[in-house]
């Protein structure tokens, strides 16, 4: 029996859909526009490509999704949970407080219920203060029915993590096993604000995963599909309903992951540069043996600084439907702004009002696209300033995210690819693959499942080796959580950082694991 699988990726002009057989070929695809409330253009597509494979629906096992939703969230302040800060550092940290430095509306949302106790630890892994474990139970009966998430952060919990566990432990007994619970060692590294901060958007994103998480397998369900069901992940690879349930703000930044994995797999190269042309941004993104490279710098979300992985990618404001404007000198500006999924309705081409990209490359009879006698009234060397002008951005992005000045290979995905030329600066070959269009979706279907681990060993007390081990160790068993086959995970990374300013010959360990999926299970639960 054949097994086929479902992978679909949120952008925010289309939502791209893909069904691939059990040989990773493409059966069916498609393009729908994305809604504002985001599942209804998931179930759009997600029918048609159904509809469009005609594959018995019971062999349908695997549905992968990469969404927007927990981004969206944050970004609008929208359907976020009601949350209890609790910070572990008192006296050591009461001079900056909780959420410090975060967008007054933000704050509002989130700080109602921000709490700072005596404990945590040196960067040693020495005790700051014995944890006030009494202070806790008096904060859990403070925040008993009124909270449905708890974020909590120790000082230096990469480095002991003991008082978070135990804080967890306390939560847990009064508000019931039921109430999420974020544990800032599990989320970001070393770096208390930031690491803070990446709890805190964590804890206040649980309720709209698990929402989406439950809608997705309901959809469906309703299409008669009883597929195990994975969410795409910011490092390339998938997660577990359970485990995006937990760790929803690893969601973040999945889909220009999901075209970077999807570029490598329907080109064959594993190192390369990606540049995803969707309808509003261009994203630039680094292919190291076939996964994304990693950001090694603080990252905002929704205005809130922090450091947990992150995809390094540069965006520029140029996409299929990004507005060109052109005034009565003859100067003209590109973007940022776009059309977006409006462009069927506004650009030029198609019978609309808005100059944008598309209608200079399709007057320029570089695409074949809309009706092109609409825009042929345009001055055409005006046009290929503004085309030159696109080129220069893209190559000039291209060069911010190389390491040395050699040429690599560059491949173009996305619907807004056909804007760009078969050669660029920098490139030393172009690469426009079969179903560049689809290829974040294509990423989300075929990616592996994967666990990491990012934690600071002292070697005085371990050793080299045996710090090593148990770090591979802990990044398989993360990996098996979120959903690979225990029989087939491998470490595919490891980095090793010694911290000269730490004692005891400490070094930071970071080890990624990953694994093809388990096999089907009964049933899919939420």
């Amino acid at each position: 029996m054949s097994i086929y699988r479902i992978g679909i990726d949120v952008g925010g002009t289309h939502t791209d859909a893909v069904i691939l057989d059990e040989t990773n070929q493409v059966i069916s695809e498609t393009k729908s526009k994305t809604t504002v409330d985001v599942s209804t253009g998931i179930y759009k597509a997600m029918k048609k490509i159904i509809e469009e494979a005609n594959v018995p629906r019971e062999q349908i096992k695997y549905a992968m999704l990469g969404t927007t939703h927990c981004t969206n969230a944050i970004v609008e302040r929208k359907r976020l949970n009601n949350i209890a800060v609790i910070r572990i550092g008192a006296p050591a940290t009461l001079a900056v407080k909780p959420l410090i430095g975060v967008p007054d509306d933000l704050r509002d949302e989130l700080g109602r219920y921000v709490y700072i106790v005596r404990g945590g630890h040196e960067f040693d892994g020495r005790e700051i203060a014995k944890l006030d474990e009494e202070e806790l139970y008096r904060i859990a009966n403070e925040i008993k029915g009124k909270v449905d998430s708890v974020a909590i952060t120790s000082v230096f919990s990469p480095v002991s993590d003991s008082h978070e566990k135990r804080a967890a432990e306390i939560i847990h007994e009064v508000l019931g096993e039921e109430i999420p619970v974020s544990l800032s060692s599990e989320i970001g590294s070393v770096g208390l604000l930031e690491r803070e901060n990446a709890t805190i958007l964590n804890a206040a994103v649980v309720n709209v995963a698990k929402t989406t998480a439950t809608g997705f397998i309901n959809a469906l369900k309703e299409e008669g599909i009883d597929a195990k069901v994975f969410f795409g992940q910011n490092d390339g690879t998938l997660m577990s309903v359970d485990y995006a349930v937990k760790y929803p703000i690893y969601t973040i930044a999945c889909g220009p992951t999901n075209s970077l994995r999807g570029a490598s797999y329907l080109t064959g190269q594993s190192d390369a540069l990606v540049v995803d042309v969707g309808g509003t941004t261009t994203d630039i993104g680094v292919l190291i043996e076939s996964f994304p490279r990693e950001s090694s710098l603080a990252v905002e979300i929704g205005g809130a600084r922090t450091n947990f992985r992150m995809p390094d990618l540069v965006s520029i404001g140029l996409g299929g439907g990004t507005i060109i404007r052109i005034k009565d000198d003859g100067s003209f500006t590109i973007g940022p702004d776009s059309v977006g999924y409006r462009l069927p309705e506004k650009g030029l081409v198609f019978g609309g009002d808005t100059l944008t990209t598309t209608d200079v490359v399709v007057a320029l009879g570089k695409v074949n696209l809309g009706d092109p006698s609409k825009v042929a009234h345009l001055d055409k060397r005006l046009l290929e300033a503004i085309y030159q002008k696109m080129i220069e951005m893209v190559e000039e992005a291209i060069d911010k995210m190389k390491t040395s000045s050699a040429p690599v290979p560059v491949i173009l995905v996305g619907g807004g690819s056909i804007l760009l030329p078969e050669s660029l600066k920098g490139a030393s070959k172009v690469i426009l693959p079969d179903h560049f269009g689809v290829a974040n979706a294509i990423g989300a279907a075929i990616a592996q499942v994967s666990g990491q681990v990012e934690k600071v060993y002292s070697l005085d007390e371990l050793g080299r080796e045996q710090a090593m081990n148990l770090a591979k160790n802990e990044a398989v068993q993360e990996a098996i959580k979120a959903g690979a086959d225990p029989d087939h995970v491998v470490i595919v990374d490891i980095e090793d950082v010694p911290l000269a300013y730490l004692p005891g010959n400490a070094t930071r360990i970071r080890v990624k694991a990953a694994g093809p999926l388990a096999k089907v299970e009964e049933e899919q639960k939420v």
